[in-house]
């Protein structure tokens, strides 16, 4: 067998495995050292087996992990999920579906803040499936606008998924962070307006609610000034040069944990358990590069990423077609495969070819993401389809599914119009100040 079809091979193999509920840091692990073996002998597996998992979280931006997922856990401590939940209900819930588009609206300014979509659909399905369903919405929309609502804590910044592909393919992660606001607006909005649609067409999914007085709205506006003071303290200072990202994690962890002490939830026991949420959260991911590490020393041996180059050109495709293959490859992945374990198996074969065909990097991983999120919400494996049945007790996995397609077809609209309009992705981040 040719060390490029083992490649190929491996790459299957993985995918099964993983398919079958293998975690995925123990999958890649296995068949990177395995087929490394395969290739250069034992002396070649013990020195990856020494060497990777040092150099796998060894740089210094990785350390931007841990401090986004610190700055999630204590915003979700400090009650931030209510009050934006509360303050977007006061300006729309009076609009037929508006708790629906609040939902939305709040996991998008929450995922904003959490930097987790798995973490944005677990908080805010506590807290807005039980209200909406008190106002005879039907569970159907409230699941699915959990579930859809949630995917956007994967691209609007901070993104855990960003800080990995940026280190995957040497892209500024800064630039990414920015390049990610205007497509994460338009899904936000394109999500509105599938709630409205579908609203309009069966009014009886959700009835209409009174309309909250000015008083009130003021008064939930003054409760999330800090979930507002952090955003832009943490992405503003991205962009105007202040902070490098990692710097602004560390102050985004210490902003919100200032605001879980000011909101009174923050005890020691509160302490203790987000800490160790931290490090369960962060261990986790890092074993997962661990094991996406031994598959890429793999690969690189196997000459994988080079074959594909060259397949492609022979084919000759244009830049256009290619990207339309690839996007189609990770939708069909995503009905399998959660997100992370998408971007760790395949943008290390796939970025060369990015290069090859001339794709700005940061523009290509906003693609990626986006796909990526798609796949959060595609029958059969779409996870958090299974988190926000297990948030409120009485939804069924057939509930959520049933009100999924909207959304879906919202983000394939958004995901043209990002292929089609690269200036929506990489405007601001030709922007950013430079000095």
């Amino acid at each position: 067998m040719s060390a490029t079809l083992l490649g190929f091979a491996g790459f299957v193999c993985a995918l099964v495995m993983i398919a079958f509920g293998l975690p995925v840091a123990v999958a890649m692990g296995v068949v990177g050292t395995a087929g490394f073996w395969w290739l250069n002998g034992w002396s070649g597996a013990a020195f990856i087996l020494g060497s990777s998992p040092f150099e796998a979280i060894f740089p210094y931006s990785l350390s931007v992990i841990p401090l986004f997922v610190m700055m999630g856990v204590f915003a979700a401590r400090a009650g931030l999920s209510r009050s934006l939940f509360d303050m977007v209900t006061s300006f729309l819930g009076h609009v037929r579906g508006g708790l629906a588009v609040t939902a939305v609206g709040a996991c998008a300014i929450f995922g904003a803040i959490c930097g987790s979509s798995l973490a944005t659909v677990a908080t805010m399905g506590r807290v807005a499936i039980p209200e909406m369903r008190a106002r005879g919405y039907a569970d159907s929309l409230s699941s699915a606008s959990i579930a859809a609502g949630g995917t956007l804590g994967v691209l609007i910044p901070p993104s855990i998924l960003l800080v990995i592909y940026g280190i995957l393919t040497n892209t500024s992660i800064g630039q990414l962070f920015i390049g990610a606001i205007i497509p994460g607006i338009v899904g936000a909005v394109l999500y509105g307006l599938a709630i409205v649609v579908r609203v309009a067409i069966t009014p009886d999914l959700a009835p209409q609610a009174p309309r909250m007085a000015w008083r009130h709205r003021l008064s939930t506006i003054r409760r999330v000034w800090g979930v507002v003071l952090l955003f832009s303290l943490v992405i503003g200072g991205i962009y105007l040069g202040w902070f490098s990202p990692t710097e602004a994690a560390a102050v985004g962890a210490v902003g919100a944990f200032a605001l879980a002490l000011l909101s009174g939830e923050m005890d020691r026991q509160a302490l203790w358990s987000s800490v160790t949420e931290t490090a369960a959260l962060t261990g986790m991911i890092f074993f997962i590069l661990i094991g996406a590490s031994l598959f890429n020393y793999f690969l690189e041996t196997t000459g994988v990423p080079a074959a594909l180059i060259a397949a492609i050109k022979d084919t000759g495709l244009g830049p256009l077609a290619v990207l339309l293959l690839i996007i189609a490859f990770y939708v069909v992945l995503g009905c399998f495969m959660d997100s992370m374990s998408m971007i760790l198996l395949t943008v290390p074969f796939l970025a060369p070819v990015a290069v090859e065909m001339g794709y700005d990097m940061v523009w290509f991983g906003i693609i990626v993401v986006t796909v990526a999120e798609i796949g959060l919400i595609t029958p059969p494996i779409g996870m958090n389809l299974f988190v926000v049945q297990s948030t409120v007790p009485g939804i069924t996995q057939r509930t959520v599914i049933a009100g999924i397609l909207p959304f879906i077809l919202a983000d394939f609209v958004r995901l043209t119009v990002i292929v089609a309009l690269p200036i929506l992705t990489l405007w601001l981040p030709s922007r950013m100040f430079a000095g």
